[in-house]
């Protein structure tokens, strides 16, 4: 779930970890270091250094800058600076997210009908509003809120999960479109549900399967979707360029197989994480924290930002699986995460 956190909140959380169980590690005992492909790492990294603003941070960004003329010295830069630290106890838990590419429309009609909302000027950040109920069925209607109309109401309840997005318009123009807000409702997993009413069991549940389920099973499926209480809005992005992704919980944009959206209240967010992830398809990867989500929580939890676009949605909605997450930690802060004695 990807309902994207206020930028305030954002900052709090830079100011460090929540103190939490702590193993430090060596960077030959992280699996697949030697062969990643560290300057891109840094470039992720670069992307939100500057919002880190502690004063164990701000040297490392200033020496960030000039350490990727090569993979080598991007390599060197992050083993200098950093102890690798396993926050909590694996396995992880690793899912995926993607910024969805769907057809819509700046008025209404039979074809496109089911609105995109910017948030009501009366909510206020973190008071409890309207449900998802109450929404679908028109409590905001006719009030001008309404941003575009998608075609899709399965695909309007994805693209809120997912946080953000990019609208195909008739004309050929394209509106990007962002986290703007959400009712304070919790948010409630489909997948979770689905599985204690036994419709499925849990190797069954992806993204794939919740929407073909959703489609095929219609009053029924529409009350499962109503079944999470917590609703997003949306803003434009105007000046947000095509060749970036969209915007984090750190107010910049987040990058492909190189972002992941983590709790802050064990990692911080701007840190470089090492990721191993099991699976399928498995990666050992750095990346960056650079994002949250409202189903994102716990100390080994991540969720990896797969792009853009059908084929990066495809590989997001399956993944689910186990691994370890370490957070590369600045040194000073690192220690100070190692249990006493």
């Amino acid at each position: 779930m990807r309902a994207l956190l206020a930028l305030c909140l954002a900052a709090l959380a830079m100011t460090g970890a929540t103190k939490a169980p702590a193993q430090m590690l060596h960077f030959e005992a992280l699996d697949g270091w030697e062969t990643d492909d560290h300057r891109a790492a840094l470039t992720a990294f670069l992307e939100t250094c500057d919002k880190l603003t502690d004063p164990d941070w701000r040297p490392i960004c200033a020496f960030a800058a000039d350490a990727g003329a090569s993979d080598a010295s991007a390599k060197a830069f992050f083993e200098l600076f950093f102890k690798p630290v396993i926050i909590g106890t694996p396995p992880a838990l690793f899912t995926g997210y993607y910024e969805p590419e769907l057809n819509g429309s700046l008025t209404r009609s039979s074809r496109f009908a089911y609105p995109i909302y910017r948030k009501p000027p009366e909510l206020i950040e973190g008071q409890v509003y309207l449900d998802r109920a109450a929404i679908e069925a028109g409590a905001l209607r006719g009030r001008g809120l309404e941003l575009a109309w998608l075609e899709d109401p399965v695909e309007l309840y994805f693209l809120q999960v997912q946080g953000s997005g990019r609208i195909r318009l008739p004309d050929g123009r394209v509106m990007r479109v962002g986290y703007g807000g959400k009712n304070g409702h919790p948010y409630r997993s489909v997948g979770a549900e689905m599985i204690r009413r036994g419709t499925h069991t849990p190797d069954e549940v992806s993204a794939q399967e919740i929407k073909a389920w959703v489609r095929r099973s219609g009053s029924s499926g529409s009350a499962m979707l109503n079944h999470n209480p917590s609703y997003v809005f949306f803003r434009k992005l105007d000046e947000l360029p095509a060749d970036k992704g969209p915007i984090g919980a750190m107010g910049r944009s987040i990058t492909p197989l190189r972002s992941v959206a983590i709790d802050p209240d064990y990692t911080p967010l701007g840190a470089p994480v090492w990721i191993e992830k099991d699976g399928a398809d498995p990666l050992r990867r750095l990346m960056v924290a650079q994002d949250t989500g409202g189903a994102i929580k716990g100390m080994q939890r991540a969720d990896i930002f797969y792009g853009t676009g059908d084929a990066a949605g495809n590989a997001a909605g399956t993944v689910k699986d186990g691994g370890r997450m370490i957070v590369l930690l600045p040194i000073d802060r690192a220690y100070a995460m190692l249990p006493e004695g």
